[in-house]
Parts: structure tokens; C-alpha cells; sequence
């Protein structure tokens, strides 16, 4: 067996979903246009969650269009947890067996069979966080052995199957379990200091003092993060979290995976980064050398498709004890920082970085290298869009149907971030850069505040005050 027909493949993602929006175009069966389903002009509207579950369910002649499965298996956490819908899929196929002529089991397995497995593979694949639940795991292997049991090739196929998604699970726990150890390590040694060293050890200049080398570590750690986030770490992020509420959809113990929050901590990180990195220095100079510097690592940035480092940056920058060093800004050429900060401008709901990832996209789709292929949206300002989307409609139609066409829309943004999460880093590592980056230690705010403080005196009587209880702290503090 060639590998194509040893495991059904599921399509990349930005087939699935075409260009006019969304593929909608399912075909109906029967059953559908009087089984709970409404369609107009054949796309599917919305329909109860019997009847969109019994959608999902391939049968002898049926087989689910995957735009309907990576939709339904994303947005039907809102509604019951994931070990409840595998558990009524594979009630659904034995019942379906159960139902099939008697004497016609060895052939009713052979036409389905393949089906059911495809649908495994592709909930697998797409969502195997939801497989770190013992149940999951439980319902996956009954259903598998099923399938399995009595032909070799169905036997091999699942073994495959399990062996994939374990490698996948195993490898997520491993990533955790790196991340826990960097985020031990770079925890705030530097909190204050009582005054501030005459020489710093390192910075980011000594370590790395190429802009562009720099932008293509901070694109590696990126790629990488973004590489871990499951689509459903998304809608998991509005299931009800009320303790009040006794709802039975609150899915309170579905949450796995913290992928989603440990890379906004990133961008937090980094914009706490390039602010001690400013405000470090003891020369007006250096510190100006320092804002050009991550200007120049900015525009890098921006080359490459990297909008999420490019923004933490920029934040960095305006933060209060950056933006005060009037003095310092004066040493700077600011004309390139200023073409960035337009680029990055929140006004008109951020029109200029919309249409500049627009470009980025189309540039991503056409690319004939993993180089041209990047694209890491500036990531808060996605989740706020989905969050607004799912606010901004409601779940259920006043007949009591679930509203898919808001399902629809939630998965087509989510799958262009599927799109995007998957491309390889073509860049180098730099092991020494990226250690520097993850792991040097970081001000806190009052730190930075000391620090600009001490570089360039308060101005004011609200500066004066803070700068003496600072100075208190940090001599009080042993």
C-alpha cells in the first residue's frame, strides 16, 4: 500500500475553505431536509444538535463534507463536552450496524469502515488535545477496535492511526514541560535595583547585534508557540466559566492545553524585553543605539510577516518609562520608527495592519517557499475579533436551532490561523540568541520606572513622589 492509501489524509486548510468565504455546498442526503437540518439555496443554515450530530455521522453512501466536520467538531464544545459527542458518534455507528441486514456485517464493515476511520483521523488530527481525556481515549479505541477486529488492514490502519496521535499528545507534553522550565528560570530576578550598574553583563546588542538575525530568532520562538495552539483553544476561551451557573455545558474541566496563554505571556515578555533593554543603559547614547537598534529588528519583522513580534515591540517602546527619556529620543532617528508606528496604528479598528496582513496572506497563499509563507498575525487582536464575533451572535435561533451560519464564519478565521500556524521556520536557530531571549531576566514595571528615573530625572511633582517610594523599596528590600 502506497502511504496516501495507508492513512486518509485530511486536507490542508486552505482548501477547505474557499476562496468566496467558505465551502457551504454539503450535499443532502434524504434524510436531511426533513431530519432537523435547514438549508437555503443548499448551504446549511442551522439545525437542532440531534441533527447536525447525525450530520457528522458518515453511513454506507454518506460521508460528512470536511468543512462541516472541522466546523462542527470546533464549535459543538459550546454546546456539549467533546467525550459526549465522541460517545454519541460511536453509539450512532453501532446502531447504524445494528440496523444493516443481517448476513451483511463482513460487508457493511468493509464500506463503512474506511469512512468511520476517516473521520477518526480527522478529529485526531485537527483537534488531539480533546484526546488527553482518559474518555476520549476510551470511546476512540473501542470504536477503533471495532473496526479492526477481523481484517489486517483496518488492524494496521488504526494502530497507525493511535500511534499518530499519541506521538502528537507526547510531543505537547514535552513542549510543556519546556516551557514551565524557561518560565522558572526567567521570572524577574532583576525586580529593582537599588542603583543601576555602571557595566551590564550582557544585553541584547553584545548577544546579537544584528537587527535581522534577531527578527528570525524572535520568528522561530513564534512559529514554534503558535505551532502548539489548538484551534479549540479558541472557543474554549468562551465556554461559560460562571461557578454559579450549574449549567451542564459549562465545560469547566475540558480546558487541557494553556498554548493559548502562555503565548500572550510571550508577547508580554518581549514588550518588557525591549523596554530593559532601553532603560538599562547609563549613556544617553546607548540607550539611543538601542532604540534604533529594535527599530531596525521591527522593520525586520515586518518584512518577514511577523506582526506579533513587530507589535510587542512597538509596545515596548511606548511604554511610560521609554517614552519619557525625552532626552534620549532626541539621539534617535525616528523617522523609520514612525513608519512602523503608522503601519501598526489602531485607528479605524486597525485599517493599516488589516490591510498590510491581507497582503501577507495573499503573499502566503502564492508562496513558493516556507520564507514567503509566514504570516503571524498580531495574535490579541485576533482572539478579540473571534471574541467579538461569538458576542456579537447568538448560538441559538429563536426555534431553538443551533445558529451555523456564525459557525461558519467562526471557522473560517479560525482556519486561516490553522493555515498559518503550520508553516515551517526557514531560518537558522541561533541557540545563544534564543536562550537570551526566553531566558534573560526582565524588569518589572517599578524596576523600569526606577531605571528610567535614574536615567533621566523626574520632571514633574507626581514623578519626584514616585521615584522616592521606589528608591524606599529597593533599598528596603534586602
Amino acid at each position: 500500500l502506497s502511504p496516501q492509501e495507508r492513512m486518509p489524509q485530511t486536507p490542508p486548510f486552505a482548501a477547505m475553505f474557499d476562496s468566496s468565504g467558505y465551502n457551504r455546498n454539503l450535499y443532502q442526503s434524504k434524510e436531511d431536509s426533513c431530519g432537523g437540518l435547514y438549508y437555503h439555496d443548499n448551504n446549511l443554515l442551522s439545525g437542532s444538535l440531534e441533527a447536525l450530530i447525525q450530520h457528522l455521522v458518515p453511513s454506507v453512501d454518506y460521508y460528512p463534507d470536511r468543512t462541516y466536520i472541522f466546523t462542527f467538531l470546533l464549535s459543538s464544545r459550546l454546546f456539549m463536552h467533546p467525550y459526549e459527542l465522541m460517545a454519541k458518534v460511536c453509539h450512532l455507528c453501532t446502531e447504524q450496524r445494528r440496523l444493516s441486514e443481517p448476513g451483511l456485517d463482513k460487508n457493511w464493515i468493509q464500506k463503512i469502515a474506511p469512512k468511520i476511520l476517516q473521520l477518526l483521523t480527522e478529529w485526531t488530527e485537527t483537534f488531539p488535545y480533546d484526546f488527553r481525556d482518559e474518555r476520549m481515549m476510551r470511546n476512540l479505541k473501542e470504536l477503533a477496535q471495532r473496526i479492526a477486529s477481523g481484517d489486517e488492514v483496518y488492524r494496521k490502519k488504526v494502530q497507525q492511526l493511535l500511534q499518530n496521535l499519541i506521538r502528537k499528545l507526547t510531543t505537547v507534553g514535552q513542549y510543556e514541560e519546556v516551557l514551565a522550565k524557561i518560565n522558572a528560570t526567567s521570572k524577574d530576578h532583576l525586580t529593582l535595583l537599588k542603583t543601576k550598574p555602571q557595566t551590564v553583563q550582557r544585553d541584547i546588542i553584545t548577544v546579537c547585534n544584528d537587527p535581522y538575525v534577531l527578527a528570525q530568532q524572535l520568528t522561530h520562538i513564534e512559529l514554534e508557540r503558535l505551532n502548539y495552539i489548538g484551534p479549540e483553544e479558541f472557543v474554549q476561551a468562551f465556554v461559560q466559566k460562571d461557578p454559579l451557573d450549574n449549567d451542564k455545558r459549562c465545560c469547566g474541566d475540558q480546558k487541557k492545553t494553556q498554548n493559548l496563554e502562555a503565548y500572550v505571556e510571550w508577547f508580554n515578555r518581549l514588550s518588557y524585553l525591549v523596554a530593559t533593554e532601553i532603560c538599562m543603559p547609563v549613556k544617553k547614547k546607548h540607550r539611543a543605539r538601542v532604540i534604533e537598534y529594535f527599530t531596525d529588528v521591527a522593520r525586520e519583522c515586518f518584512n518577514i510577516g511577523n506582526f506579533n513580534s513587530l507589535m510587542a515591540i512597538i509596545s515596548g517602546m511606548n511604554m511610560s518609562p521609554v517614552s519619557r527619556l525625552k532626552k534620549t529620543w532626541t539621539k534617535v532617528k525616528t523617522d523609520k520608527f514612525d513608519i512602523l508606528e503608522h503601519q501598526m496604528d489602531p485607528s479605524s479598528n486597525f485599517y493599516n495592519y488589516r490591510t498590510a496582513l491581507r497582503g501577507a496572506a495573499q503573499r502566503s497563499l502564492t508562496a513558493h517557499s516556507n520564507r514567503e509563507k509566514i504570516v503571524i498575525p498580531f495574535f490579541s487582536l485576533l482572539i478579540k475579533d473571534i471574541y467579538f464575533l461569538n458576542e456579537g451572535c447568538a448560538n441559538h435561533l429563536p426555534n431553538g436551532h443551533i445558529n451555523f451560519e456564525k459557525f461558519w464564519e467562526l471557522a473560517k478565521q479560525v482556519s486561516e490561523f490553522m493555515t498559518w500556524k503550520q508553516v515551517e521556520c526557514p531560518f537558522e536557530r541561533d541557540l545563544k540568541v534564543l536562550q537570551y531571549l526566553l531566558t534573560v531576566p526582565v524588569f518589572s514595571d517599578d524596576a523600569l520606572y526606577l531605571a528610567s528615573y535614574e536615567s533621566e530625572s523626574p520632571e514633574n511633582h507626581l514623578e519626584k513622589d514616585r521615584w522616592k517610594t521606589l528608591r524606599f523599596v529597593s533599598e528596603a528590600t534586602p
